[in-house]
């Protein structure tokens, strides 16, 4: 067709721009490898102020930011819908309905199924699912869609990284692993494989920094968060705390120099690492980084992005003895609860209730934090708050921390030990149940000591 052209998955678009098409195609390439150079949409959109796909992919990319200029971008587009292909008619009322204000999830989740029904190698349409099911806390429904698509894809970039940390979500490890190796063969560089790579912490630690020579180009999340990932590594294998500094200062604070840089994803990967080295009692080490960080983080224009990242700041305002902002940030949490739909109000009750239980922990009071957090505290039923299960985890050993430090050595001992089942190589964990042995006057805390020194001695010198 005269004036149509085809874009990276072979559907067709309606200009005449080779370069808007161009755009196009970075942009899927930037949003799919994590990429610093989203921005490639608005050019595509002023190559051909015309083109309805331009158009819309330019206003979701503005949504967060810009809702005005977003504004503008929709209007474009469905200016010119009526000379639109298929194929953008479907993306286009499908990102509209994502970026609306009063959008139901489950509602946006099945248009992005339908979309990708008729149109199974739209991989950023996938991508798009994925993330927003990543905020429902539903794994489950992603790999649904994965599968759904995956039979037309079997040759393409980034389809299974995506497949891979799904079912590292529905904690599939050994699926996850054997999906993230199909990745790489195709394409070595993509970091959700990379992220995937499922080994022991030292061996883990080799692989990653091997292959952190290309994230040098990924965003600052991503570039922060797979450093977080080796500082984990490293902190998990009980190396010592100066390599999880190092990394610290040198690959996640030092982000913050680039020009480019986004703050707040840089905050979120430096906040999650020092409440870790903060439940493990070896913040000194680190002098007075979590004020600096607490002092960024006070700015309220880093407030409301990401509940995860809200729940992180809040601790950190409270432990650092900002108290009355930590304060403004809870409540305004809780006026923005107040003020959501109900499905989406109820989905998100067990996220406040983390974040009061965090204000608590950071003012250093256990027991109310420890009756906020409940008996039967589980954070993988907190994914709503846009985490992974690696990132929720350090509020288990918060949870396991408050038990013990109140006294519910009984209570911690039950917990721990289901959990060393599953991550029966963790250090960090032997010497909790250690501690809740030693409390009871149990006879096995011995053998538990044993037991992690070895663990201890056997991944870092």
């Amino acid at each position: 067709m005269e004036g149509v052209k085809l874009e990276r998955w072979g559907y067709e678009v309606k200009t005449s721009s080779d370069s808007c098409i161009s755009a196009i195609n970075a942009y899927y390439h930037q949003v799919l490898s994590y990429g610093r150079e989203r921005r490639v949409i608005l050019e595509a959109a002023e190559h051909d102020k015309d083109c309805v796909l331009a158009n819309i992919l330019a206003a979701q990319f503005l949504s967060s930011s810009d809702s005005f200029k977003a504004s503008l971008h929709i209007r474009a587009a469905k200016s010119r819908l009526d000379e639109a292909t298929t194929y953008e008619k479907a993306v286009f009322y499908a990102v509209c309905y994502l970026i609306s204000d009063d959008r139901d999830d489950e509602v946006a989740v099945a248009s992005h199924s339908k979309l990708l029904k008729e149109f199974p190698r739209d991989l950023l349409s996938l991508k798009r699912t994925q993330i927003l099911c990543f905020y429902m806390g539903r794994p489950d429904l992603c790999f649904d869609i994965i599968h759904q698509v995956l039979p037309y894809n079997q040759q393409e970039d980034f389809i299974f990284g995506i497949l891979a940390f799904s079912l590292l979500e529905l904690g599939q490890m050994s699926d996850a692993e054997e999906a993230a190796k199909k990745g790489l063969k195709i394409n070595k560089h993509d970091c959700w494989s990379q992220h995937a790579h499922d080994c022991c912490f030292k061996e883990a630690v080799q692989f990653m920094e091997e292959c952190s020579s290309t994230w040098s180009s990924c965003s600052s999340f991503m570039y922060t968060h797979n450093w977080w990932h080796v500082a984990l590594c490293y902190l998990e294998g009980h190396s010592p705390m100066r390599k999880v500094l190092e990394i610290y200062d040198n690959h996640i604070w030092k982000e913050l120099e680039k020009p480019d840089a986004v703050h707040p994803e840089v905050y979120l990967n430096a906040l999650g690492l020092l409440l870790r080295v903060y439940v493990r009692g070896e913040l000194d080490v680190f002098g007075n980084r979590l004020k600096v960080l607490a002092d960024c983080v006070a700015d309220q224009a880093n407030w409301y992005l990401e509940c995860h990242l809200d729940l992180l700041i809040l601790w950190a305002l409270a432990n650092t003895g900002e108290v009355s902002k930590a304060e403004d940030l809870l409540e305004g949490l809780k006026s923005r609860h107040s003020k959501m739909i109900k499905k989406k109000q109820q989905l998100m009750q067990t996220g406040v209730q983390l974040a009061e239980a965090l204000y608590a922990y950071g003012r250093g009071n256990d027991e109310k934090a420890l009756e906020l957090l409940g008996p039967d505290f589980d954070a993988n039923a907190c994914k709503m708050i846009g985490a992974s299960d690696e990132q929720l985890d350090v509020f288990n050993e918060v949870w396991y921390s408050l038990l013990l430090n109140t006294g519910r050595a009984a209570k911690a001992i039950e917990v721990i030990e289901k959990r060393i089942k599953k991550r029966e190589g963790a250090p960090f964990l032997w010497r909790l149940l250690e501690r809740a042995y030693s409390m009871v006057g149990r006879q096995e805390a011995a053998a538990v000591s044993e037991k992690a020194r070895t663990l201890e001695a056997a991944y870092f010198k």
